[in-house]
């Protein structure tokens, strides 16, 4: 007897009402974690039929290709004719036949990027891995920036514009998206183009996209100062409360998060023990010691905290 039921009810638990659903991949059966229930079983396995247990053998029994990714102009579904001159056996072709495969080869290249935009995309994807390679992006934020970039394609408004600005703002508006604690000045280091036309390309993407970004969190920016300025996790975890406590108190609005994450990162360093100076943190903030000095007064008069120098 089959006890599997419709796909639609496999996110909740019918006896208890609980989401927490485990997935027995040996069993083939879908358990609630909390009552125990058994939500389907005879699960189909979706993966291969064959086994493999070295990455090579792997590699050897795959029938399929790569997926699909948004970072490949033509997101990889185009073929490609290899440079090995050599045919189905393994041999060796003829110098006649070489030659019409050079054309064709040739000719092939030719008509992958005979587009417009179908070139403006290989040029901005092949950039697109040098900034991640560069800036140590994950494939997510990679997919995310392709996407916003490709929209913007589709949507003719590339033309008259750098290239490089338009795919940096894309880069930066998928970080403000996931969170990551990415400034425009990281950016800059590795761009041709000045900081006033990313801007200018960051903002002209969230009017058309019709997107609403929250200013960065400070509390974002401490693991990555923490680990520049080589601080313990202690003082990490009380930076952070101090910039809770400071967004309660409203000490936040209006400032940049990464001046207020430097000063709360000051101010946590004293109270551990670990104090750094004011010149270190600005530098791996990138704002300037007058910035930290300021944010830090703000912190210390309205929190009231006694610091021991």
């Amino acid at each position: 007897m089959d006890l599997s039921i419709p796909q639609k009810n496999l996110n909740l638990c019918p006896e208890c009402g609980n989401k927490n659903l485990i997935s027995d991949d040996t069993r083939g059966e879908i358990i609630c974690n909390d009552c125990g229930l058994v939500l389907g079983q005879r699960a189909i396995d979706s993966g291969p039929e064959w086994r493999a247990f070295t990455s090579e053998e792997a590699n050897r029994k795959v029938r399929v290709g790569a997926p699909t990714t948004l970072t490949i102009h033509d997101k990889g579904l185009s073929t490609m004719i290899g440079w090995k001159n050599k045919d189905a056996f393994g041999k060796m072709i003829s110098p006649k036949m070489k030659a019409e495969v050079y054309r064709l080869r040739k000719w092939h290249v030719r008509t992958r990027t005979n587009k417009s935009i179908d070139r403006n995309l290989a040029y901005a994807m092949n950039e697109l891995d040098r900034f991640s390679s560069q800036l140590n992006l994950s494939k997510g934020i990679k997919e995310s920036a392709a996407h916003i970039y490709r929209k913007m394609a589709y949507k003719n408004l590339i033309r008259g514009r750098s290239i490089e600005a338009m795919l940096i703002a894309s880069i930066y508006l998928s970080c403000r998206i996931n969170k990551i604690p990415k400034t425009l000045d990281d950016f800059i280091e590795f761009a041709s183009v000045d900081k006033k036309k990313i801007a200018r390309c960051y903002r002209l993407i969230l009017n058309e996209l019709k997107l609403h970004i929250h200013v960065s969190s400070p509390i974002n920016f401490i693991p990555r100062f923490c680990a520049e300025l080589k601080l313990s996790g202690r003082t990490q975890n009380r930076a952070a409360s101090i910039l809770k406590l400071a967004k309660r108190y409203q000490i936040t609005a209006g400032k940049a998060p990464t001046g207020l994450a430097g000063a709360a990162l000051y101010v946590a360093a004293i109270q551990e023990g670990e104090r750094r100076t004011q010149r270190e943190i600005s530098l791996a903030a990138g704002v300037t010691e007058a910035t930290i000095r300021n944010r830090y007064k703000d912190l210390i008069n309205n929190l009231k905290f006694n610091l021991n120098f």
